[in-house]
């Protein structure tokens, strides 16, 4: 029997689960903790990445201060795109070679955390892109040891990226997304300041809080631990290791916090108590799909994302077209919890009722439609589009999308259901509008 009497163990399959994080530091002007924090690591000379508009903002000095008061060296990088690219991961890690920090600091959104790791990963290891990228994208090789340490500073209340060994980027020649997956990505320390979310628009708290919201159901229904085959040797055990006690606990919370607090977080900015809920929902669920994994929202979400025409979002830089991480999850997951409920009808029913949906009576074979409907509630309460086609897709996308989401088979083989071809064409189908 498994931890806890969680699952019985299959045949060939793990009986154990890892748990890791990056240290973790919560809580209202801990920003000014992160001086003495990268002192501490025996940093001298610091990295400090950020993207332009968040170096406009007055925590931005604040931080950069406060690293000088320390007695660092302190070197600026604010050239990070906004949902990265392998290009723009090649350019930071350029400035990372030229500049030799000791230490990095990022500060702002997924996309800046990511291209920190990025940089840290490339001047420390140089190798071609995609020896790294996650297989069969990339080569999938080890990352040889461990990184520079990196203090991560999250200025939005999504990714989780702060606490997880994951870096996520456009991979161009292939227009969709892919990534990096390793331990050694994880940052050192997690500085997380609820502050930093007073002045973000609603929608950017919208599509980061639903990219929370779907961390927390797919890890919490992913396959669990004890059905994925065992690795050869324990320190091969993938970060992405399936549902497990560790990680339930951190997505029941996330999700019942997201239940009460993501539309008054997206609605009144001024709701201090909303916006600071919201981010540690997404600290929590950061935590556990850094253990477990997501799995096919996220895997077609990068199709979704890398093969925008020209959809442009309100609350986001103007420029090019751009369909948010979040959003880009969002919109595929009802139709996915649509299809996955039958293997775990009550872990369905439980992530439903979380969220706050009505259960009542509801039998297992309610349990998809039940979490599809919850889901779909909350969209709709915080402006989302309806689905796939109110970001530009049509049907006649199906089968670029489909091409674009199969080859992300390190997430696509967390899902507990098959994820083939003709199963993410349905989906993708499934996913074009709901209401």
């Amino acid at each position: 029997m498994g931890c806890c009497h969680y699952h019985p163990v299959g045949e060939g399959c793990d009986n154990a689960f890892t748990v890791d994080t990056s240290r973790v530091t919560f809580g209202r002007g801990c920003l000014a903790e992160v001086g003495d924090r990268a002192r501490a690591l025996g940093m001298k000379r610091v990295a400090l990445f950020s993207d332009a508009r968040v170096a406009r903002l007055p925590f931005f000095e604040k931080v950069r201060q406060s690293l000088l008061a320390a007695g660092l060296d302190v070197v600026v990088y604010t050239d990070v795109h906004i949902e990265p690219t392998d290009q723009s991961f090649l350019a930071a890690a350029r400035f990372a070679t030229e500049v030799q920090p000791d230490g990095y600091v990022s500060l702002g959104g997924g996309s800046v955390i990511d291209t920190c790791k990025g940089a840290n990963l490339y001047a420390t290891y140089p190798a071609d892109f995609l020896t790294y990228v996650n297989a069969p994208v990339g080569a999938g090789k080890p990352v040889p040891g461990p990184l520079k340490p990196h203090i991560a500073c999250p200025t939005t209340s999504g990714t989780g990226s702060e606490v997880t060994g994951i870096t996520i980027f456009d991979l161009l020649s292939i227009s969709a997304k892919t990534g990096i997956a390793s331990p050694a990505l994880r940052p050192t320390e997690a500085l997380i300041d609820p502050d930093c979310t007073t002045s973000l628009p609603g929608e950017v708290v919208a599509a980061s809080g639903l990219d929370v919201l779907s961390h927390a159901l797919e890890s919490y229904t992913a396959r669990p631990y004890v059905r994925r085959p065992a690795p050869a040797r324990p320190s091969l055990r993938p970060m992405s290791q399936g549902a497990n006690p560790w990680s339930d606990l951190g997505c029941r919370e996330a999700l019942r916090l997201m239940g009460l607090y993501l539309e008054r977080a997206v609605k009144d900015a001024s709701d201090s108590e909303a916006r600071e809920q919201t981010m540690w929902a997404a600290t929590l669920a950061g935590i556990a799909f850094g253990n477990a994994g997501v799995h096919a929202p996220h895997g077609m979400a990068y199709a979704v994302a890398g093969l925008v025409r020209d959809f442009r979002p309100s609350g986001y830089p103007d420029g090019e077209p751009l369909v948010p991480h979040g959003m880009a999850v969002i919109v595929n997951a009802p139709a996915v919890f649509r299809y996955t409920a039958e293997v775990s009808p009550e872990r369905h029913l439980e992530a439903a009722q979380g969220l706050g949906a009505d259960t009542r009576g509801a039998t297992p074979k309610d349990a998809g439609e039940v979490l599809a409907r919850e889901v779909i509630r909350i969209m709709r309460a915080v402006g989302m589009p309806n689905g796939l086609g109110g970001v530009g897709y049509t049907e006649a996308d199906v089968a670029a999308l489909t091409e674009g989401a199969f080859p992300q088979q390190r997430l696509l083989q967390n899902a507990p259901r098959e994820m083939s071809r003709p199963v993410l064409t349905d989906l993708f189908r499934h996913a074009l509008s709901y209401w």
